[in-house]
């Protein structure tokens, strides 16, 4: 009665509802991964260099016992499947538009041999589509979810770990690939060790000023979590119980950012196309230009405005970028230089390590204002009035700009001369932002 533990967006031993389920079959369990090419091609260095370190600290975990394959799911899970002679495969379930094609065909497929395809559990506290209006309706506006996500609530996490289960010796595994060299990029540490140590380390020195921090890309202020959850390295129910029964600011905040998270997964669910086509379906006669020199320079951090460059370097430093400055970034592509909102998406998909698709392309449209806000698009960043505000001694920009390290407190926002070696500003603010709003009243009165 051999079970396949298939992991994919959940790699960790610890609160695993899937791996319950496999030790509740009560017999042997083969730990699988398949390398699937459909995920790993459009992924960037750093997002595969940390999934493969996040397979070798699992591995080691499993004591070398996780068998990692390379190919089509669809094929080899069914392959693994009958050579272990197991009767089940147990997943937790993915929600995403892929996940869900990929997992209808590989369940047709085992089922064509008599093996059970199994998903328990999912990567959010509340699986996708389970929070709906009383009539049943998904909900389209963020606060009202986030009241009914509370009341639905969530299951305490599971007691699971390496123990738990007989984990089966397998037999020649595809070696885990050696990851890409990174250069000067820095990635945080793989693994469910490594995301523990980390929220525990967060919830001692950070939570109580998690509030007010949160915004400030100069301070330590957030919880860097958004990697380890993205690749399951902990589960958000295990962060949702610790935070149970704690109090204060910080407390709220983060459990409604958590709930950012869910909200935008169960609006995917609902509205899959909205990976790649806008939410409000008026934004398909939105007039974008298409300069690819403009692009390439925004994705470089040349565009002269310095908290907007700060930010495009930082990902491409660390795979991963400060969320207000994620905002501040977005708005300037989208409504400063006029460009498709899918552009910068998918950018951002390839670079960032948390790059998780739900969260990644909502949180664009709702920057771009083809998503689910009610009246957003007139909401247009200022990225000098930005800077000064959440970056108050400019000391986030020096980090990153070498350029402007010279150039002393907060007049590195409002640069009265500029260094000879430091871009010019691509376009004038106030000029783009007439033009952004021109673009969308000519679509409000289409």
């Amino acid at each position: 009665m051999t079970s396949v533990l298939w992991f994919r967006r959940d790699l960790r031993l610890g609160d695993h509802a899937a791996l319950l389920a496999a030790a509740e079959a009560e017999g042997p369990v083969l730990a699988l991964y398949v390398l699937d090419e459909k995920l790993l091609k459009p992924s960037g260095a750093p997002r595969r260099a940390f999934l493969f370190d996040s397979l070798r600290a699992l591995d080691e975990q499993l004591d070398g016992r996780l068998l990692v394959v390379h190919g089509d799911p669809v094929q080899e899970v069914l392959r693994v499947a009958r050579s272990a002679e197991a009767t089940a495969v147990h997943v937790s379930a993915d929600t995403g538009p892929y996940g869900r094609w990929r997992d209808e065909k590989v369940a047709k497929s085992l089922a064509r041999h008599d093996i059970d395809f199994v998903a328990t559990g999912s990567p959010y506290a509340v699986q996708p589509g389970r929070v709906t209006k009383p009539d049943g309706d998904p909900y389209r506006v963020f606060t009202p979810f986030r009241r009914a996500w509370a009341e639905h609530g969530w299951r305490r996490p599971a007691d699971t770990g390496v123990s738990l289960v007989d984990w089966v010796k397998p037999g020649k595994s595809a070696k885990i690939p050696k990851s890409p060299a990174l250069g000067d990029t820095q990635l945080p540490e793989a693994g469910e060790a490594a995301a523990l140590e980390g929220w525990h380390d967060f919830l001692e020195t950070g939570l109580s000023r998690y509030a007010t921090d949160r915004d400030r890309p100069d301070r330590p202020g957030t919880t860097r979590m958004s990697t380890y959850l993205h690749w399951g390295a902990i589960h958000p129910r295990t962060m949702l119980s610790d935070l149970a029964g704690k109090s204060g600011d910080g407390v709220q905040a983060l459990r409604s950012e958590l709930c950012w998270r869910e909200f935008h997964a169960d609006v995917l669910w609902h509205r899959p196309e909205t990976a790649r086509k806008n939410y409000d379906r008026r934004f398909d006669k939105m007039k974008h230009d298409e300069d690819v020199e403009v692009f390439e320079a925004w994705c470089a951090g040349r565009t002269g405005y310095p908290i907007v460059d700060a930010g495009m370097r930082q990902l491409l430093a660390e795979g991963w970028m400060h969320n207000r400055i994620r905002m501040v970034v977005a708005s300037f592509l989208v409504k400063d230089l006029h460009l498709p909102w899918w552009w910068g998406a998918r950018h951002f998909m390839r670079h960032l390590v948390d790059g998780d698709l739900a969260s990644n392309q909502l949180n664009w449209q709702w920057v771009a204002g083809s998503g689910t806000d009610a009246a957003p698009y007139f909401r247009i960043f200022n990225p000098t009035t930005q800077g000064e505000k959440f970056d108050p001694d400019g000391e986030y920009v020096r980090r990153y700009v070498p350029e402007l390290r010279e150039v002393a407190g907060k007049a590195v926002h409002k640069l009265k001369e500029r260094p000879e070696k430091y871009a010019a500003p691509l376009v004038d603010h106030a000029e783009e932002r007439q033009v952004a709003l021109e673009r969308f009243g000519a679509i409000k009165q289409s």
